[in-house]
Parts: C-alpha cells; structure tokens; sequence
C-alpha cells in the first residue's frame, strides 16, 4: 500500500470541496431564477462544508443533508438537484464512524428524505425504495463494510504480532533452557575433573620430598592451570545462566598478562610484543583474539620446544594481527591435536571476517600462526 501524505483533516476538506464543486455545479447549471439559484448554493455549500467536520457529528450532518431536499420540496417543489454528492457522503460517515442507535437512526432519517421527497415528486413506492437504496442504504453499507475491514486487518495485524512474539519467547525459553542443560553438564563433569586434578596436583605436590624442585614447580603449574580453568569455568557457567554482571565477565586483552605468567609457571618462556597503537577493541572482538592467543599458547606448550613462543599484537590503523612462534618439538609440527586447535581458531576468526595463516617457516622448525581482523579506521 502507497502512504497518503495528506492528513486525516486534509482528507476531509478535500472530500467537501469536492462535494461543494460538483453540488454547486448542478446548482449553476439548473434553470431557475436567479434568487433562487443563489439561495439553493449558498445552503448547498453549507451543509457540503459540514462534511469536513468531526467524526463524532456524523449523525448531525446526515441529519442536515437529509433536510435540504425536503426544504426545497416545500419551498420550490424540489425543481432542483441540490446535495445528491452530499448526500452520498453523509451516509458513508454515518456507516464507517457511528455505532448503535445514532447509525441506525442517521440511516433512517436518509432513508425517510430519499423515500418522502420521490412519492411526493410522482414516483411509485417501488422506484422510492430505488432511491433509497441508491443514497441511502448502499452509501451507508459500504462505510460500515470499510471500518469493519479495517478492524479486521488490524486484529490481523495484532494476532501477527503476537504470534512473531509467542514465537520470539518460544525460541528465547528453548535457547535459555539449552543454555541451562550446558552449564549443568559442564558443572557437573569438567569442573568435578578440573577440580580433582588440581586436587591431587596439590597432594602429590605436598608429598614429594625436599628438594625435588622441578618437579614441584610442575606441580604447582599444574594447581595454578587448573585454578584459571575453574576462575573461566565460572565465567563460562555465570554467562550461560544468564548473569550479565561485571563478575561474569569473560577474560580480555587486560587479562593477558595472567595468561602469560601461567605459560612461563608451566615452564615455557612467554612473550609479548605489542607494535602500532594499541586501541580499544569491542567486548566480543577483545574475548575473541584473547581466545585465541590462549589457543596460540596451548598448541605451543603442547607441541614447541623448551625456547618458548612469541605472541604479537600489531595494531594498524584498519586492521589487528595477532602472530604467534614457536619452534617445534620432534614430530610435532604437524600433529592431529594442532589442526583441531588450528580449526578453532580459524572459526573464531571468522565470525569477526578474520583471516588465519599458520604454517612452518622455511626452516622447516619454527611455526607460525597469523591471525589478521579488520577494523574500522582510526
């Protein structure tokens, strides 16, 4: 549907200057007098000018077109058309915007001219019905026919929305229900395992004998790992049953710092090179490269030798790469696990339009991931 410009009040004045012009017109062109000519316009335009008034006089204005045809009957023998357009118009407004017993009667009042002005002129009570049906009945029925319409495309439109919004909560419990279903899982597997290995780290820590400290700083890499994964656990749980508080809030950039200090506790050397201005990045953008640096890290203590990784972040005005190395253990530059890590960077990546390089350097020792996003220029 094309949108109308004019307003309702507009649309109301037009519809009576168009009354008032075609009336007028029959009016002009009539063959009478001149003085009665004059009087018949002016008390045409009049009640074609009350067409542009408030619904709520509907009735009123019916009952006024529906009064000139009898006064020119009595006063001129109703030689004239005068408010037939009017007379038109009168009973659609009091079909579309009347309820009850003022609709019924402003019909009835149309009616009663229509039928006494045609017996009076000569016409058989057949031909009188005619009319009334003609300026009367069907004007009256088509406004009736338009308002319920529109009342019905408009509880339509409401049941619709409501539908869209049932469906919308629908959707919203199923997702919030799911989410539920992932934090009990999680709570109830891999926290009892986190926490039992940083449990029996602790122990088996505790009873080693004095002196053995390489192994007990392994052990307490172990205990310090196994905190971090339950603090993320936490965060993870907190999200998923929808807290939305700063303490849910999942580790970032500002986080990387502890990040790296268990990778060196663990006993790999780690480091962080930041070149370009360092800006600030969305939330859902810092999680995401702060993921997958942890990732970076993990595939490195995992598969790299003892001289440790290089994580660098490299802010340009238009984009952020993040660049990790390492050089690989015996056998490992290729392994199954490093591909499985390798996809889950390449998926975070994508979801921000990232793109992600990895591969060995031609030294054939030193591996190399390149993770690139794009950023709005600063």
């Amino acid at each position: 549907m094309y949108p109308i410009k004019l307003s309702l009040k507009s649309q109301s004045w037009l519809v009576a200057a168009t009354c008032m012009v075609a009336d007028g017109g029959f009016v002009l062109f009539s063959n009478c007098p001149p003085w009665q000519t004059a009087v018949v316009l002016a008390l045409t335009l009049a009640v074609n000018a009350m067409l542009a008034g408030p619904a709520k006089l509907s009735g009123w204005v019916a009952v006024a077109q529906a009064a000139v045809p009898l006064i020119l009957l009595v006063t001129m023998g109703g030689r004239i058309h005068a408010n037939e357009a009017g007379l038109l118009i009168a009973g659609y407004r009091a079909g579309a915007w009347l309820r009850g017993t003022p609709a019924y009667a402003s019909l009835g009042v149309l009616a009663a001219s229509g039928f006494t002005c045609s017996i009076v002129m000569g016409g058989d009570p057949v031909r009188a019905l005619l009319v009334v049906a003609k300026i009367a009945v069907l004007p009256w029925l088509v406004g009736r026919y338009t308002t319920a319409r529109r009342a019905y495309l408009a509880e339509l439109e409401k049941r619709s929305a409501m539908e869209q919004a049932d469906a919308k909560a629908a959707v919203a419990k199923a997702v919030t229900e799911e989410r539920s279903a992932i934090a009990r899982d999680l709570h109830d597997v891999i926290v009892h395992h986190v926490s039992a290995i940083g449990l029996h780290a602790g122990a088996a820590r505790l009873g080693l004998p004095d002196g053995n400290t390489s192994l007990a700083t392994s052990l307490r890499s172990v205990e310090t790992s196994s905190r971090a994964a339950m603090v993320d656990l936490r965060h993870l749980l907190d999200l998923l049953h929808g807290d939305r508080s700063p303490g849910a809030r999942q580790p970032g950039l500002g986080e990387l710092d502890e990040l790296l200090g268990g990778v060196r506790a663990a006993g790999t050397p780690a480091r962080l090179e930041v070149r370009g201005r360092q800006r600030e990045l969305p939330e859902s953008l810092d999680i995401t490269v702060y993921r997958i640096i942890q990732e970076m890290l993990t595939n490195a203590l995992r598969h790299g030798d003892s001289s440790g990784v290089t994580v660098t972040l490299d802010y340009a005005p238009d984009s952020l790469t993040i660049t990790s190395s390492n050089l690989t253990g015996s056998g490992n530059g290729h392994s199954g696990s490093v591909r499985r890590g390798l996809v889950g960077i390449r998926n975070r990546a994508g979801m921000f339009a990232g793109t992600t390089r990895s591969g060995l350097d031609p030294d054939g020792r030193t591996w190399r991931t390149i993770v690139t996003f794009p950023l709005e220029d600063s």
